[in-house]
Parts: C-alpha cells; structure tokens; sequence
C-alpha cells in the first residue's frame, strides 16, 4: 500500500492510501522504513495536514475509506460532522447513533484515520477520556489547543 510520511509538532505521522482512498494515518515507529511512494492523493493528504498543523485548513477535503463494521463508519463520519474547534461527548455520540457510549468509545478508539477524523475531539463525561495515537492524551491535548478548543480544558 502506497504510503507517505510528514512531520508535525504531534510527531511523524504516515498516511496510507488504498484503491484512492486514505484509509490510515499513524505514528510510524522510529523502526518502521520511512520509504514513501508517493501518489497524487498522498501528496494532496500531506498538502492538507501541513495546512492543518500551520493553522491555514479547517476542514479535510480527502476520500476516506473505513475499513470495519457499519457501526464503525456511521461513528467515524458522526466525528467528522464535528467542526475545527468544538467537542462531543461518547454520551452526545451516543445518543446521535442511538447506541450506548461504551461502544461508541470503542469505536473511537479504533480510529484508522485519526487527525483526519478528529477523534481526539470526543471527549468524556468527566473528563478528556482517551487517545490511541502519538504519545496518547498528551497529543489529544495537543490538538485540541492547537484548535482553539483548550477553554474545554481548565
């Protein structure tokens, strides 16, 4: 699968496209081969999360593709429905997809496409709740300011 590495103030991430569509974005490990093949839509993914980290893009204009249930994709494009600069609770996903927020955390959590699909804009009841990608709720936090969103965090 062709892929293509950028760097950002979140660390490196590495963005797959598969049958073109963007079907992951992930911190590569310091061991993964940094090789890059680096197809018009990965080029266009890269332009667009540079754009995002410098503050210049609010929305993601890329074909996705989210592998899993149906369940996965209708809380994936719940998330993306969620504007620069705003947060849902699991309970407000929840309630949307008429399913209970255990789940819908879950789905959260297997996020193939994180950044892109702004999972790290759902947050707990209670609190943060958590983040799968980078160094965890540390990068969540990250991005959240970085959005205009840390107000929800004092």
């Amino acid at each position: 699968m062709p892929s293509a590495q950028i760097d950002t103030f979140v660390g490196t991430l590495r963005v797959t496209e598969t049958d073109g569509a963007i079907t992951r974005l992930a911190w590569p490990s310091p061991e993964q081969d940094p090789a890059q093949d680096k197809s018009a839509l990965l080029a266009r993914a890269c332009d667009q999360l540079q754009a995002y980290f410098a503050g210049e893009l609010q929305v993601f204009d890329l074909p996705l593709q989210v592998s899993g249930s149906d369940f996965q994709r209708a809380v994936c494009d719940a998330m993306l429905a969620i504007p620069l600069g705003e947060t849902r609770t699991y309970g407000d996903l929840a309630r949307d997809l008429g399913r209970p927020p255990q789940p819908v955390g879950n789905a959260c959590g297997t996020n193939p496409i994180p950044v892109i699909i702004p999972c790290h804009r759902i947050l707990g009841a209670n609190g943060l709740g958590g983040f799968s990608g980078g160094i965890g709720i540390e990068t969540k936090i990250t991005l959240l300011k970085h959005e205009g969103a840390a107000s929800l965090l004092i």
